[in-house]
């Protein structure tokens, strides 16, 4: 196999019109486990120019539509959208949640003598290599971070003349396996009218220096640096393109660089395994990682609706560490419990943790007081420890 090669990876920003989705269709997951934390949620969302509309299916408390529908414009407020074609103040807001179907709560729910099944069939990854101190790897962490330090001084008033919509794209060349230098970074970003594209380049070139180690930028010519390639970029977000809930999955989870089971992870309470699994996966191969086991790691778990104990457990390390997969494999099968129960209490995914996961990934965060991102911990390790 080549060694040597150039990966890339993107991210979208919480402006971008899928990422808009993500996060009002997080925030009502997170309204229903605030209320009560068994609750069922399916929420997927849609926006288009200065329209929103909320369909799906629950199970749980009701919730009032005014005040759902007040939360939605929040949603909007904090992430920034205030222009004529989409703004907080004025977007037409529409919710078609519903009761969740009979047969599907049969097949979920624990009774008599049965565990509680997964909420589908699917299988789901989880990954970590040490390419960065996150142990995520390299070209999506830096495309992920290039664009939250850009949110965060937009949102703080000191990255003026940007809006919410933006894209980043870093390319990476790779030797023997590991990442060596940055050999391209593309930014779009949506800006107001009153600067120019040079403006734009000079305000956005900053955060490329403030996000990647200047070991990988050294050799990097200007002309591999592509701000707003088709030029100016002001109608954005929902106003320019229609955003759907779960299209940016691979933006959510390893850009690429590990495989994806196919199912997103935005709307959905922890009792799908398309969310809480894919938590799990990530959760033992950080801790495998982390225990110097292997340079990489790759889990792969299996479900079927109804179900409650995955069906397989697939492990794949780096090269030369293919010895230690049957220890590792049965270290977690005596250690966890990997049903959608176990995994919900192992991770404590039963609150209102995940409006926040919506933008800039799901894995390579800092665990919070709060309960956030509780799969990026590394409290497993000396199991690990061969």
């Amino acid at each position: 196999m080549n060694k040597d090669y150039l990966f890339t990876s993107e991210s979208v920003s919480e402006g971008h019109p899928d990422k808009v989705c993500d996060r009002i269709s997080d925030m009502v997951v997170d309204s229903y486990l605030s209320k009560d934390p068994v609750s069922r949620v399916a929420c997927e969302t849609l926006t288009t120019t200065n329209r929103v509309v909320l369909a799906g299916e629950t199970r749980g408390p009701k919730l009032d539509k005014e005040e759902l529908i007040e939360k939605v414009r929040n949603c909007i407020k904090d992430i920034g959208y205030d222009q004529k074609g989409f703004s907080w103040k004025t977007a037409n807001i529409e919710t078609f949640l519903h009761e969740q179907s009979s047969d599907i709560a049969m097949g979920v729910d624990s009774k008599d003598n049965k565990d509680e099944g997964a909420g589908d069939q699917g299988i789901m990854f989880g990954y970590a290599c040490k390419e960065t101190e996150e142990l995520m790897p390299a070209p999506i962490h830096f495309s992920h971070k290039i664009l939250r330090l850009m949110a965060m001084d937009r949102k703080n008033g000191s990255l003026k003349g940007i809006e919410p919509d933006s894209k980043s794209q870093v390319t990476m060349l790779y030797e023997n396996n590991k990442p060596v230098k940055v050999t391209s970074v593309v930014i779009s970003t949506q800006h107001s009218k009153d600067i120019n594209q040079d403006k734009v380049r000079e305000l956005i070139i900053p955060y490329i220096k403030k996000s990647i180690p200047a070991s990988y930028l050294d050799g990097l010519e200007t002309k591999e640096i592509y701000i707003n390639p088709t030029g100016q970029f002001i109608i954005g977000g929902p106003d320019g393109d229609t955003g759907l809930t779960g299209r940016k999955i691979i933006v959510d989870t390893y850009g690429g660089a590990a495989p994806h089971g196919g199912g997103a992870f935005s709307g959905k309470d922890p009792t799908k395994v398309d969310r809480s699994a894919a938590y799990a996966a990530r959760y033992l191969a950080k801790n495998i990682v982390s225990s110097g086991a292997s340079e990489k790691c790759l889990i792969q778990l299996a479900y079927a609706i109804g179900v409650s104990k995955p069906l397989s457990i697939f492990i794949k390390l780096a090269e030369g560490d293919e010895g230690r997969i049957e220890k590792i494999r049965n270290i977690i099968n005596k250690n966890f419990d990997l049903s959608p129960r176990g995994i919900r209490e192992m991770l404590k995914l039963n609150n209102p943790i995940y409006e926040v996961t919506s933008a800039y990934g799901h894995f390579g965060r800092k665990p919070t007081t709060k309960g956030e991102f509780s799969w990026e911990k590394t409290d497993k390790v000396d199991l690990f420890k061969l």
